[in-house]
């Protein structure tokens, strides 16, 4: 099943902070590494990103399985660029028919793999320490965002877990009747295709269903809404924001520095 609860030690100080703090500290360490295609800038950044780690109250096997996913796409891109890459420039590596490694398509693969590593796993680490809740209370009340918009994004996200489930209910129920791809590998992917719109039906409706009652229930509501929970922004949460502002430019510094700098205009 998908899980969407934080699991960061509640004690951990980072972990503590506001949620639009984090948020905003992710966003700007993240979009900072955009300006270049270097893979200098993107593993330093890597390696603060795991240092400062253990201040989340994250341990590093729990990153792991929450970031399972990007190593597969990090996978993904090494495979699509060693196949289909235009510059093959460099020493060969392997000569294989149609698969020509060279020492250029891997230092491309490898910058496109760190950037996509750096530029994510801020995101993964604040919504692995961060309650749904609370950063819907911290978007309305810190962040000025309509409710409409952050209770709304706040009901979806809670639905994502029931996706999995759904999942799980579709193929069992089409393997009690009958419906089973076996070992072909064609069949999987069309089985595999039509469970996905399967699942895409249920979860629109569903959606929808939620849409009317939440209306019902008052929540498109013009007047004014009271909170329950009260998010501070203290001069801790403006220092975080700050701290990861300059670890993102410190590593394009570094990067600079080296001489591996490559902008990404220009």
């Amino acid at each position: 099943m998908i899980s969407i609860e934080p699991v960061a030690a509640p004690g951990a100080p980072l972990a503590r902070r506001n949620p639009v703090a984090k948020v905003a500290a992710a966003l700007v360490f993240s979009f900072t590494l955009l300006a270049t295609l270097d893979p200098v800038a993107p593993a330093i950044a890597i390696a603060l990103e795991l240092a400062v780690l253990p201040l989340f109250g994250i341990r590093y096997r729990m990153l792991a399985r929450r970031a399972w996913p990007l190593l597969v796409s990090a996978v993904g891109i090494l495979v699509t660029l060693v196949l289909f890459a235009a510059d093959r420039s460099g020493r060969v590596l392997l000569d294989a028919g149609p698969v020509l490694v060279t020492t250029g398509v891997l230092l491309t693969a490898l910058g496109l793999i760190l950037r996509v590593l750096a530029v994510a796993l801020p995101g993964v680490i604040v919504f692995a320490t961060t309650d749904p809740t609370d950063l819907a209370d911290a978007l309305i009340q810190n962040a000025k965002a309509p409710a409409r918009f952050a209770i709304g994004a706040l009901a979806a996200f809670r639905l994502v877990p029931l996706l999995g489930q759904e999942w799980q209910m579709i193929s069992m129920a089409r393997r009690a009747r009958g419906v089973d791809a076996g070992r072909n590998p064609a069949a999987k992917l069309r089985l595999f295709a039509s469970t996905a719109f399967a699942l895409l039906v249920g979860a629109i409706r569903r959606g929808t269903r939620l849409a009317v009652a939440m209306d019902a229930r008052g929540f498109d509501a013009g007047t004014p809404r009271t909170v329950a929970r009260r998010q501070s922004f203290t001069r801790a949460d403006a220092v975080l924001i700050v701290v990861a502002a300059a670890l993102a430019g410190s590593a394009l510094t570094v990067s600079i520095l080296l001489g591996a700098f490559r902008p990404l205009i220009g």
